[in-house]
This record gives C-alpha cells, sequence and structure tokens, in this order.
C-alpha cells in the first residue's frame, strides 16, 4: 500500500446463509465503521465451511442461496456499497457479485481481512499482509483451542491478528486460557447516527432478541462443563416482571414447556418475526423502553468480558441496557444507562432506577455507545495493528 492510497479492507460475515436482521447489521457496522475511517471496503462471504442458508420466505433451511443474495446486494445497493461485493456459492462454484476473478483480484490488492467469527475461510485466495479474526463467540473460540480441535487450529492458523469482544481474556480477572494467541481487546462497533430516532412510548416493554438454547454448543474444560446456553440463566431472573412491575419481552425460541416463564409475566415472540430483515431489527428495538438479557453461562462464570452487538444497538438508539455481567463492567461505564447485574436483586433496582429518571438513562445509555462504541473509536485500534 503507498502512502497516497486508501487502505483496502475485506469485511467477510454471514449475511447471504442467514439474513436475519441482527447479522446484518453486524456486517454493517464494520464496513460503514471502516469506510468512515477513509477505508476502501467490500464484503466477502462463502459456503465453503458452512453451507445451510436460510430463507424466511420459504421458512426453509438448506444450500439455496438466492434470498440472501437478493437481501445482500439490496442492502449493500442502500449503503453506496453496490459493486463491492462477492457471495462464493462452493457447491456449485459459482460467484455472485463480484466475479471469480474479481474476487481473486480483490484478495490480492487487499491490506486487511477481518473474518467476523471465523465462518469464512481464506482457503486457497491471496492472503492479504494483515489478517484479523474476530472473535464474537468468546470462551468457545479460547477452550476449543485448548481441547486441540483441529478446526479451530486450522482457522487460527490463518490470521495473524487476533481480537476478541471478551476483554478480559489474557488477563488475571478472566481464568480462560489464551493458548500462547495474542488476544487484543475489540468491541461489537455500532454507527450511531443509524439508530437514532424517536423516544420509546411509556408503556414499552424491556425487550432482548436471540437464541434459547444451544446444547449442543456446551464444552469441557479441565473435566469443567460449561455453558453456551442463555435458558439456565434465565431462570435466575424469572421472576423479575412481578418484581419489578415493567413489561417484560423476549423474541426467543422459547419452547412451549416453558410455562413457568410465560406464568410469571413473560412475553415470548418469534425472534424470526422482530429480525426477518434489518429494518424490523431496527425498529423493534427502536420501539422498547430498554433491554434486558441474561448471558451464556460460560461467560458469566468465566468472566470473558463479552458485551453483545445487539445491546450496542439498544445504547445507540437511546435504550437503557440492563445485563448479566461477564466482566464486562471492568471496562464499560455501569450504573447509568448500562446496568451490569448479577442476580434478580440487581436487576428489579435496576429497572426501578431507570424508571425514576428514564429521559437521563436514555441520554447515559446514547453517551455510553457514542464514547464506548462508535465504530470509527472501535475499529481505528484495527487498522493500527495491521500497520495502516
Amino acid at each position: 500500500m503507498t502512502l497516497q492510497s486508501r487502505p483496502r479492507v475485506i469485511v467477510a460475515g454471514y449475511v447471504v446463509r442467514f439474513p436475519l436482521g441482527g447479522y446484518v447489521w453486524q456486517a454493517l457496522h464494520y464496513l460503514l465503521g471502516f469506510a468512515k475511517l477513509g477505508c476502501e471496503v467490500a464484503f466477502y462471504e462463502d459456503s465453503a465451511f458452512y453451507a445451510d442458508a436460510y430463507d424466511p420466505e420459504a421458512g426453509a433451511v438448506g444450500p439455496h442461496y438466492e434470498y440472501g443474495i437478493a437481501r445482500l446486494r439490496e442492502i449493500l445497493g442502500r449503503f453506496g456499497l453496490a459493486e463491492r461485493w462477492v457471495f462464493w456459492d462452493s457447491t456449485r462454484d459459482v460467484h455472485h457479485g463480484l466475479s471469480a476473478e474479481q474476487t481473486q483480484r480483490l484478495f490480492a490488492d487487499a491490506d486487511l481481512f477481518v473474518n467476523l467469527a471465523g465462518v469464512n475461510r481464506l482457503g486457497a485466495r491471496p492472503r492479504p499482509p494483515a489478517r484479523a479474526f474476530v472473535d464474537l463467540d468468546p470462551g468457545v473460540t479460547q477452550i476449543n483451542y485448548a481441547n486441540r480441535s483441529p478446526f479451530i487450529e486450522e482457522l487460527l492458523g490463518e490470521h495473524n491478528l487476533f481480537f476478541t469482544v471478551g476483554e478480559n481474556i489474557g488477563t488475571p480477572r478472566c481464568p480462560l486460557p489464551t493458548g500462547g494467541v495474542d488476544w487484543r481487546p475489540t468491541r461489537p462497533p455500532v454507527v450511531c447516527e443509524l439508530w437514532h430516532g424517536s423516544d420509546a412510548p411509556r408503556s414499552a416493554p424491556y425487550t432482548t432478541i436471540g437464541r434459547w438454547d444451544a446444547k449442543a454448543r456446551d464444552l469441557e474444560l479441565g473435566g469443567v462443563r460449561y455453558h453456551w446456553r442463555k435458558s439456565l440463566e434465565w431462570r435466575r431472573f424469572v421472576d423479575l416482571p412481578r418484581r419489578s412491575g415493567e413489561r417484560f419481552e423476549i423474541a426467543m425460541d422459547v419452547p412451549p414447556e416453558e410455562t413457568d416463564l410465560r406464568e410469571a409475566g413473560w412475553q415470548i415472540r418469534s425472534p424470526l418475526e422482530v429480525s426477518r430483515d434489518h429494518e424490523a431489527y431496527r425498529r423493534y428495538i427502536r420501539e422498547s423502553k430498554g433491554e434486558f438479557s441474561a448471558a451464556k453461562g460460560m461467560n458469566v462464570e468465566l468472566r470473558s468480558g463479552w458485551f453483545s452487538d445487539r445491546s450496542v444497538c439498544y445504547l445507540a438508539a437511546g435504550r437503557p441496557v440492563i445485563l448479566q455481567d461477564t466482566g464486562f463492567s471492568d471496562s464499560v461505564p455501569t450504573g447509568r444507562g448500562v446496568f451490569a447485574v448479577h442476580g434478580i436483586d440487581d436487576a428489579v433496582a435496576a429497572a426501578r432506577a431507570i424508571g425514576e429518571d428514564y429521559r437521563t438513562q436514555s441520554a447515559s445509555a446514547a453517551e455510553i455507545a457514542r464514547e464506548c462504541f462508535e465504530a470509527s473509536h472501535v475499529l481505528r485500534p484495527i487498522l493500527e495493528a495491521a500497520g495502516l
């Protein structure tokens, strides 16, 4: 890269295969954040290692990508990136967006490859000089690496820079092994201006969006079993609606047999209903009073410092966040706008504090988004680490 040229950055994400709100915004915040820092950006995705695709129009999962490709083309076009993306359908060896030849040139000319969560791989592509793996699932990555997972070893071996949203990893505050990897702390970025909107209705509930259970992701380390699923942690907060007097709604795939939750006053929505596209996802967050969410047991027990890319969207919209503490309180300001809670008593107190002065709490939430999570702040250290 010459001193006069713009840094060329490829962001690899998960949109075509799962074109739902949270995944779209995750990729957009990286793309638009790097662009605001003066970079020439492009989006990359392939099906070489994770071939499934979800098509909400057909209500089916399978390796058919027409819906996701159309959505990606439409969304990136809105943000001036209509000619700056590629999806490689490896099963059929077909490139969408940029051609096969253009994709090879894209990688050959790039200064930095940013791989979000490792759901794409470099494989035989030309390797940019800086290749950053961004760990969005702290705990899972480190435990699998410590357990010598061939997949994780191969994945990390393709990169030479390593970032994690588990800000405590590699410090005395978190017992997760690093395996000799130099994990640099990072945060989920947000482009705050895209989330500004009107005030939430006074009667709006606290909400959140996500997965209820995923038993297959539970892992063992040193003979201790750690839970990836949130459902076990959620049981600590079952009585929150009754005790706080507030409305709470979760857009999660809660099974019908979870009657205790419903009887305690929790409203249940389909996560697909509120995140079927990026606009619905943003609208749902803007129409909420704030967010309340439990965290994955693994992050709570190991104090990884994880903070959600979903939660930063609530903050940017001026919606206060009550989140089970994963150790993020070591680095993110809490007590106004953001509340780190350990149990139901803390959560009740946080809801009451927000209710007593919602305007101030809302302003504090937006301020924390600007100061701690604005993309131009969060992504600059990645460029600096890459020598850009």
